[in-house]
């Protein structure tokens, strides 16, 4: 198969075969928008495992917003200590329960304008929530994104946010957040940190990054 020849072409050909590849699903064990954003909330500098073993006992105590409103910060910090950054998390969390019965009526809001005003909320976590909860567009960049689109050409950029914009230029906006989770699925199973399995790659022969020669080279 040629080589997409335009950076777009590049992008649409990874989304597609990263389709192949990987179930577009969130590790994060939620049942509710409420949920997720808790869950994604406290999955900062944390594993999603490590998150999965705690968001039981959290959801099992504070059910609803209303409930995270009125939470004993100690109680909940306890709760919630192997996250790491514990305190920081529990304060954002009550926050979160509060401005979510405060101002939008203990729902969890669609529009990105309004996530990103909530406690611990910013744009990636608030692009978790609309893209996985809600199945509204949103690309969620986080550090195996960012990695990621770098190594594949896809962007140049550092910024998350420019990152963003950019990629979401090139992908139909249906598209944004199942081609995160994938990438994301792809970044820790072969394309990791420290040593990608190039040789293991779907995206050998079109990514600039490999060091493997193209397939059938």
């Amino acid at each position: 198969m040629a080589k997409p020849r335009t950076v777009k072409g590049r992008a649409k050909e990874v989304a597609r075969r990263l389709a192949e590849e990987y179930t577009a699903a969130s590790a994060l064990v939620h049942s509710s928008p409420y949920e997720l954003i808790v869950a994604t909330i406290l999955s900062a500098q944390c594993t999603d495992e490590r998150v999965n073993m705690v968001t039981p006992e959290v959801f099992r105590r504070w059910p609803t917003p209303a409930d995270l409103a009125k939470a004993d910060p100690e109680e909940l910090e306890e709760v919630i200590r192997t996250t790491g950054f514990f305190r920081n998390k529990a304060r954002s969390l009550i926050g979160l329960g509060q401005a979510l019965e405060e101002r939008f009526g203990g729902e969890v809001p669609t529009a990105l304008d309004d996530l990103v005003t909530l406690p611990g909320v910013g744009r990636k976590t608030g692009n978790v929530v609309r893209s996985v909860a809600f199945h509204l567009p949103g690309l969620p960049v986080d550090t195996h994104v960012g990695r990621l689109t770098r190594r594949l050409g896809l962007t140049e950029s550092d910024d998350p946010v420019k990152v963003e914009h950019e990629i979401t230029e090139m992908l139909p906006p249906k598209e944004w957040g199942d081609f995160s989770l994938r990438l994301i699925q792809h970044g820790r199973a072969i394309c990791t940190a420290r040593r990608p399995r190039c040789e293991d790659c779907v995206l050998n022969d079109i990514c600039p990054s490999s060091t493997v020669p193209a397939r059938g080279g």
